[in-house]
C-alpha cells in the first residue's frame, strides 16, 4: 500500500498555480521545439532550452532539461546518450522539461519529427495517443500499477514496445520529493489528479528509434 505521505502537499500547494505551472511549460517546450534544427547537437539544445525557460520566468529547475535526437530517443531518463547525435534532416526528437514556475513544479515531455518519414511521424503520433488511453482510462478509477498494466497491453495492441523504466511520478509544490511517493506504476491505489505525471516511451519494434510523451494528470 501506499505511504500515507505519498499524495501529501506543502502549506504552500495552489491547484491554481500547478496547473498555470503546467501551461507555462507546455508553452515554453513548443517555443524551444520550434528551435531545434537540423545540424544542431543534443548539448546545444539542452542549452537552448535552459536559456529559454530563464526567459519565460522560471525559478529554477527541478530536474535538468533532457533532449534526445535519433537512436537516443530509446534512452531514459536516467540513461545518458551516446555523444556526438547530431539532428539530421530527417529526424526524431523529444524534449523533457522540468522548471518551477511560482514555486510549483512542471513536468511536460513530448516528441517531434523533422522531414517526412513516416515511421517517425508514427511513432511520435502513437506516443501522444497511447498517454491519452491510457490518461482515459486513468479517469476511470484504477491504481497507479494497473494503469501502467493497462498502457503496456495498450501498445503492445498498437503494435510498439513500452519501456518499463519509465513509470510516471509525483509533482507538486517544490520540492515534491519530500513525499517520497514513489513511481506511478508502483502506487497501489488510485492517483488524486494535479498530483502526478503520466509518462509513456515507446519503442519501434524494428527500427532504433522511440517516442516519449508525458503530462499531468488531470481531470
Amino acid at each position: 500500500m501506499p505511504t500515507p505521505t505519498a499524495e501529501n502537499v506543502g502549506t504552500d500547494f495552489s491547484r491554481e498555480r500547478m496547473l498555470a505551472a503546467r501551461e507555462r511549460s507546455w508553452s515554453a517546450l513548443r517555443d524551444i521545439a520550434a528551435r531545434i534544427l537540423p545540424g544542431m547537437n543534443e548539448a546545444d539544445a539542452a542549452t537552448l532550452a535552459k536559456e529559454h525557460l530563464d526567459a519565460a520566468g522560471m525559478q529554477r529547475i527541478w530536474h535538468p532539461s533532457i533532449v534526445r535526437f535519433g537512436p537516443n530517443t530509446l534512452k531514459t531518463f536516467r540513461q545518458p546518450s551516446v555523444p556526438g547525435a547530431i539532428l539530421q534532416d530527417n529526424d526524431i526528437f523529444f524534449i523533457d522539461l522540468g522548471p518551477v514556475f511560482d514555486g510549483h513544479e512542471g513536468d511536460v515531455g513530448d516528441t517531434f519529427v523533422v522531414g517526412d518519414d513516416a515511421d517517425m511521424h508514427a511513432c511520435a503520433n502513437a506516443a501522444r495517443e497511447l498517454f491519452t488511453r491510457t490518461a482515459a482510462r486513468w479517469r476511470e478509477g484504477v491504481t497507479g500499477t494497473a494503469l501502467y498494466a493497462y498502457a503496456d497491453d495498450e501498445a503492445t495492441a498498437m503494435g510498439w514496445r513500452l519501456n518499463h523504466e519509465t513509470k510516471g511520478h509525483r509533482v507538486g509544490d517544490y520540492p515534491h520529493a519530500v513525499h517520497k511517493a514513489g513511481p506511478l506504476g508502483q502506487f497501489d491505489a488510485t492517483p488524486a489528479p494535479g498530483l502526478w505525471i503520466l509518462e509513456v516511451q515507446i519503442a519501434h519494434p524494428s527500427s532504433p528509434m522511440g517516442a516519449f510523451f508525458e503530462d499531468l494528470l488531470i481531470a
